[in-house]
């Protein structure tokens, strides 16, 4: 195989130099003068331009009416020589009956990826409309439920949903190519231009101000926030991280790594419990899994820790546990060497059933095609909803609010995904790079404003950002306990997008009000 590999890239690479010898071999002589393409005459094209389409509408809301409006709209953004460079789509919806718009909060939101678009966020959890899906099971095809959101969050503060350039609307222009603005530094710096000239043009400097991000969008808060600080002096009232990861080593299962397998135990743990997979199933899965989070910190790291020098009975000794909290065979166990990787899970938990558990969401399952694989091929909590909510936003958009009717909304930029440039600029590090991590940026913004608070919201079933890891994070920030206890934890009984159970997104949008009710108010000096 490796012959044939560099055979190929040998033979590529001789084609190449061929083709350049040809190329040269034809070029015209100096003296001649190249045929232009285009006539003299051809008018250069045209600047982009910003769109907007406003809306009014009404929502009741907690027993009482609000009237809103919805802007759907694009703003361009600009180099630092005045050059455009992309133009941002978002849909923002601001109450109407406010005398002073600058005495109101706002919240800037979006989802993560990275390369995806915001509909997750806007149209399943916070927006006026939601689209209505099956909970823990696929949502059958069109036509597709739309209904007003009685949990969104339009009552406490208004929202701006936000696409990410190469995501929705938003797009490079001019020089700019979409892969500018796929990385780490380079993503945060653009939104954090976007909000800037968002709060400028709607005299919004003096609101009380939010983000709000799910998965990649909480290591993206984490850097935005640290940005709008410190480059723009924009301080923030709060920051609310679901399903956070601010360490992309705590869900990476790389070799001699160990720690993984200890933050995901207590979220197998978990997912076993749901799914009746343990042979002596407690009533109580909150003392549950209070005891497997004690377990996983001690005896499983200690174990995990000797690596090699584990001795057989040591070893069939955690094998025998771990088979207690994860439903997996003490033989299986022992023939993965104590270390169950996130889609062997995935596909082994459940595979006498012939399914395949979720990974977003482990409360889901879909059928398992190759019952003798190692590892699961898909997650079946995405595709239980990704045609709900493209379909339905994509009406929505056009419909309701008079927005993009010739244009194509790119919901999830895979390319975006496989191309995004990790390196992040950290500041002075002692050591090698690691994995991109962001714990940093939140460190410095809490730390540069001692008045910022932070609300992480956990689901239990969320196999792709473990609740375990999330907490070993907060817990090790290394904060003064009096900025310490500006974080909390908030914890439910659905995955990574709870609120796809109708219950938990109640739950969800309570926490955050009063999240948003207590920092709003005038901080004391």
């Amino acid at each position: 195989m490796r012959k044939s590999l560099a055979c190929a890239a040998a033979a590529i690479l001789i084609f190449s130099c061929a083709f350049s010898t040809t190329v040269r071999a034809q070029e015209p002589a100096k003296d001649t003068k190249p045929a232009d393409s285009k006539s003299a005459t051809e008018p250069p094209a045209p600047p982009p331009k910003e769109e907007s389409s406003v809306t009014d509408h009404t929502i009741k809301i907690g027993g009482q009416t609000i009237p809103y409006k919805a802007t759907a709209s694009t703003t361009l953004l600009k180099n630092d020589q005045s050059e455009p460079t992309a133009l941002i789509f978002s849909i923002a919806y601001t109450r109407g009956d406010v005398k002073d718009p600058s005495q109101r909060p706002i919240a800037f939101v979006y989802n993560g990826g990275p390369g995806s678009s915001s509909i997750w966020l806007h149209m399943g959890a916070f927006g006026p409309r939601r689209v209505v899906t099956a909970n823990a099971e696929p949502t059958a095809p069109a036509p597709y439920s739309v209904t007003d959101n009685a949990d969104c969050l339009l009552d406490k503060t208004d929202l701006v949903f936000i696409d990410p350039v190469g995501t929705g609307f938003s797009h490079a222009v001019g020089k700019a190519k979409d892969k500018d603005f796929w990385g780490v530094d380079e993503d945060a710096k653009s939104l954090a231009q976007f909000i800037s000239t968002y709060v400028s043009r709607n005299n919004r400097w003096n609101s009380s101000k939010f983000l709000i991000g799910e998965s990649y969008g909480t290591f993206r808060s984490a850097a935005l926030g640290n940005y709008l600080q410190s480059h723009d002096n924009m301080d923030l009232n709060g920051i609310v991280l679901m399903s956070s990861v601010l360490d992309l080593g705590t869900i990476s299962f790389n070799p001699g790594e160990d720690m993984t397998y200890v933050y995901y135990l207590p979220s197998y743990a978990a997912t076993a419990w749901y799914h009746k997979s343990l042979s002596n199933r407690p009533d109580d899965l909150s003392a549950f899994l209070a005891e497997v989070r004690k377990y996983a910190a001690s005896d499983y790291v200690a174990a995990l820790m000797k690596g090699s020098y584990l001795s057989a009975a040591e070893k069939s000794d955690v094998a025998k546990k771990l088979s207690q909290y994860t439903g997996l065979s003490e033989e299986y166990l022992i023939k993965a060497n104590l270390r169950v990787k996130l889609p062997q899970f995935m596909i082994e938990l459940q595979r006498s059933k012939g399914l395949t558990t979720g990974r977003l969401d482990a409360r889901f399952t879909g059928p398992t095609y190759d019952l003798l694989g190692e590892y699961a091929n898909d997650d079946p909590q995405s595709t239980a909803v990704s045609g709900a909510f493209t379909a339905v936003f994509n009406a929505y958009v056009r419909e309701d609010l008079k927005f993009g009717q010739d244009k194509s909304y790119e919901v999830l930029s895979e390319q975006a995904n496989e191309e995004w440039n990790w390196k992040h600029a950290t500041g002075r590090n002692f050591g090698f790079p690691g994995s991109p991590n962001v714990e940093g940026d939140l460190i410095q913004a809490m730390i540069s404003n001692p008045h910022l608070r932070v609300e992480v919201e956990n689901g239990f079933f969320d196999l792709a950002t473990p609740f375990f890891a999330t907490e070993h994070t907060m817990d090790h920030l290394g904060l003064p306990a009096d900025i310490q206890s500006h974080i909390e934890l908030k914890y439910y009984d659905a995955g990574h997008m709870m609120y796809l159970k109708d219950a938990d997104l109640t739950t969800l949008k309570n926490n955050i009000a009063s999240f948003i009710d207590r920092t709003s108010k005038p901080q004391p000096n």
